[in-house]
């Protein structure tokens, strides 16, 4: 949430032109080797390459009598995973030739980092963007999320290799608390083939940090500006057979904008037992509570008016520039009149519980083959009164999968074959209900009640085949049905005693996609790493978006179909030495009935609605670098460069009669073409001030469209964040080490645009645009000048 961004930015569009006349090229990560603690593409094992337990008398023979496959390579890697707990992090890292980049925990251990923004930024092709609560994030993997309004969609996330997103394709980021993550691997490009659906934009794997790396107790404590304080504490330990670790935060604040104090808890839970040397199971538990106040977004004019929302405590009497919903005086229609209210007299908020449990058993068969068996539980709980409405239900979902690797030869070359299928499924009846007058969010009549049925089920093949010691091929397939149904009943109430009228409308879809990829890995020697790919990726729509009209209307939408894009990456990492790692991505992606969602009119029973584009292409341009140039100094960057427009897509807007629209040509909206994270740091690692460290970092954002026609821009950014630092180890029989930082972000203290959702745009009975600027509330400010300190305790 303490994101913070100066405006700006012409600077460095001499940066920008540079990058983009670099040749298109893309990064992938190689196969068998060990994960090195960098953050710039870091290659790692297979995902589908299960670990390798401990030797034991047992295993020792079957070694002796049935020696693996002659790859130095590979034996590194199994030396290096022999523990339980290394048995998770196989199983969604980037499997060969995938496009990927691991930020590790250094880049965020010394620094106060409240939700996801604040780590996934030193990631190419990753944008992220302010939703609707403090550690609500929306995350894009080359655009592939920027247009959606609320949560996250288009990319899969994984944490300790079990799945968060439901099978419904949504994900949130409320319950990422990045305290318990030793690294995240960032999956980039269509990757159906091995994740399935919504894979369009790519994955993220989150990893905790192993239970033996933490050896005791932490705890620690952020607070600074707007009332914010978050009291966080881990746990973990290896005892014999066993690996666990508990992590657990309770943050708070005022926030910076009017009615956006918040109230988090989430608790995060892992423990492998090595059970006997040819099993290992595994337990992942995760649950957040969440309390938090919306405000409601602004338009570009009321932004400018006023960005912070202040003054806006009762709609009668509010400042210029604060935003109200209109609300039915009796709850359910207008002819009792309507009351405009702002969000502070509303009470508009957020109460949701989010659960999620989990359970994996892994039996080798001998040392080259392993079966593995996973089943999730995942319930998704809220009650969102945002505006005008609010949504009300229980989500619950299960998610089973089962897989087999096998390592070894195959016409004598080195390979790994990997076959899988899985099943998941989710059942949910939620309620659409009216806001109405009389503060903290009182619910009038219902407004619409959506059942809906969510399963998908499919199997996964993939083949890496080391055709020479210099080059390795990777092939793989995913075949997917998902069914959709549902039932959206609709009420209306007519005279003053709301006389019901109930309108169902039913949807039955079935859809079949298949992924396939096809990688090229050529390792030209120490320095050069080049590889090529070409994937696919799909997504269907949900349930809830077969019943939503563009107006925000509920209503018939059923015709919408799964969005397909293919991809072609090349790239390379040239690492000359070990002080200098940089990484290049090219990539051109063609998409076909792309999934894009917008914002409906003001006032309406929903705030979005979901259409095709027939035909779309993003292409871009993915650099990474890290230069260790000199003892103690450290230089990181990551570039996204992204050209994504329609090339086929006509858009119909109401006015009376349908007047129609050529969007060939346009840009998408919410792509900022231009973004940039850089740091430079300091660590004195020896002397009196062993420990002590600094860093400052730059943030730029170039400004993007928000509108399908092109007319209206949210403004750019540029966001300057100092950092100092202090770690000491302490001689004592209870306290291991102490940490201490002090954070200033937005230095420079300016006003800059943290979220702007898609608006759609107005017409006149003639066909000419109105200026779409006080059309809908779009937008969320970032937060002005704010100071962070914390502390961290480690104890044996």
């Amino acid at each position: 949430m303490f994101r913070y961004h100066a405006v700006g930015g012409a600077s460095l569009l001499v940066i920008g032109s540079a990058l983009f006349a670099l040749p298109t090229m893309v990064v992938a990560q190689t196969a068998n080797q060990t994960l090195p603690p960098v953050n710039v593409d870091a290659p790692r094992p297979a995902a589908a390459r299960p670990a390798v337990r401990r030797p034991s008398v047992r295993a020792t023979a079957r070694t002796q009598a049935k020696p693996a496959a002659p790859n130095a390579t590979t034996a590194v890697t199994q030396v290096a995973r022999v523990t339980p707990t290394a048995a998770r992090d196989t199983l969604n890292q980037a499997p060969a030739g995938q496009t990927a980049t691991t930020v590790d925990r250094s880049q965020f251990d010394n620094r106060p980092s409240f939700s996801v923004s604040d780590v996934l930024r030193d990631s190419p092709g990753i944008s992220v963007k302010q939703g609707n609560g403090p550690r609500d994030i929306g995350i894009s993997i080359r655009g592939s999320n920027a247009r959606n309004g609320f949560g996250i969609r288009n990319l899969v996330i994984f944490e300790d290799g079990f799945p968060v997103t439901q099978p419904d394709g949504l994900s949130r980021s409320d319950l990422i608390d990045p305290r318990a993550y030793a690294a995240i691997d960032v999956i980039r490009g269509p990757s159906s083939a091995l994740y399935g659906n919504y894979a369009t934009g790519g994955a993220l794997n989150f990893r905790t940090r192993p239970g033996g790396t933490i050896d005791g107790v932490e705890y620690g404590v952020d607070g600074g500006s707007f009332g914010y304080v978050n009291n966080y504490l881990a746990a973990g330990k290896k005892v014999g057979n066993f690996e666990g670790s508990l992590f657990a935060s309770d943050a708070r604040g005022n926030g910076y904008i009017g009615n956006s104090w918040f109230n988090t808890q989430t608790v995060n839970f892992l423990g492998t037992l090595q059970a006997t040397p040819d099993d290992r199971f595994t337990v992942k538990f995760i649950n957040n509570d969440l309390s938090t106040r919306l405000p409601i977004r602004s338009s570009l004019n009321q932004f400018y008016q006023n960005p912070f929302q202040q003054g806006c405590a009762n709609g009668a009497t509010a400042a210029p520039g604060c935003g109200t919903v209109t609300l039915f005086n009796n709850g359910f229609n207008a002819v009792a009149g309507t009351d405009k209210e702002t969000a502070v007299q509303a009470g508009l908020g957020r109460n949701d519980r989010r659960t999620i449990v989990g359970g994996r058993w892994e039996h080798d068969f001998d040392n080259t083959t392993t079966w593995r068996n996973q089943f999730v539980f995942d319930d998704r709980n809220i009650n969102q009164p945002t505006g005008s409405t609010s949504a009300i239900g229980d989500f619950p979902s299960y998610n089973y999968m089962s897989d087999v690797t096998k390592r070894g030869e195959l016409f004598g070359m080195d390979s790994t074959t990997y076959l899988g299928g899985f099943y998941n499924t989710l059942v949910a009846s939620s309620d659409t209900r009216n806001v109405m007058p009389g503060g903290n969010a009182t619910l009038g009549r219902l407004s619409a009640n959506t059942y809906s049925d969510t399963s998908n089920y499919g199997m996964r093949a993939r083949e890496e085949l080391k055709l020479a010691p210099s080059l390795t091929a990777i092939a793989g397939i995913g075949w997917e049905t998902t069914n959709l149904k549902g039932i959206n009943t609709a009420y209306t109430y007519t005279g003053p005693t709301g006389v019901t009228t109930a309108t169902p409308i039913t949807a039955d879809r079935q859809f079949q996609n298949t992924a396939p990829e096809l990688a090229l890995l050529y390792k030209l020697n120490s320095e050069w790493l080049f590889r090529a790919r070409a994937a696919t990726g799909y997504g269907t729509p949900q349930v809830s978006n077969l019943f939503v009209l563009p107006s925000g209307a509920f209503g018939n939408n059923t015709q919408l179909e799964t969005q397909k894009n293919l991809g072609y990456d090349l790239g390379f990492d040239w690492t000359p030495n070990k002080a200098l790692k940089l990484s290049v991505t090219g990539f051109y992606e063609f998409f076909r009935n792309e999934l894009v969602t917008q914002a409906t009119q003001p006032n309406q029973p929903n705030a979005s609605y979901t259409f095709n584009a027939p035909r779309s292409e993003h292409r871009g341009v993915e650099i990474a670098a890290d230069w260790k140039f000199y003892p103690g100094w450290r230089f990181t960057a990551a570039y996204t460069y992204l050209d994504e427009v329609y090339t086929e897509y006509t858009e119909n807007l109401l006015n009376g009669a349908v007047f129609s629209f050529n969007r060939a040509g346009n840009k998408i909206p919410g792509i900022s073409p231009n973004e940039l994270t850089t740091r430079l740091g300091y660590d004195e690692t020896s002397g009196r001030l062993a420990g002590v460290g600094a860093f400052v970092e730059v943030q730029w954002k170039d400004s993007f469209y928000m509108d399908n026609a092109n007319l209206l821009k949210a403004p750019g950014y540029e966001l300057v964040n100092l950092n100092v630092h202090y770690k000491t180890d302490l001689l004592s029989d209870y306290f291991r080490s102490l940490s201490l930082y002090l954070e200033v972000r937005n230095v420079f203290d300016r006003t800059y645009v943290a979220s702007a959702n898609n608006i759609s745009n107005s017409v006149t009975s003639k066909g000419i645009y109105l200026d779409p600027a006080n059309t809908t509330g779009s937008i969320y400010a970032g937060s002005p000048r704010a100071f962070v300190a914390g502390m961290k305790v480690a104890f044996r």
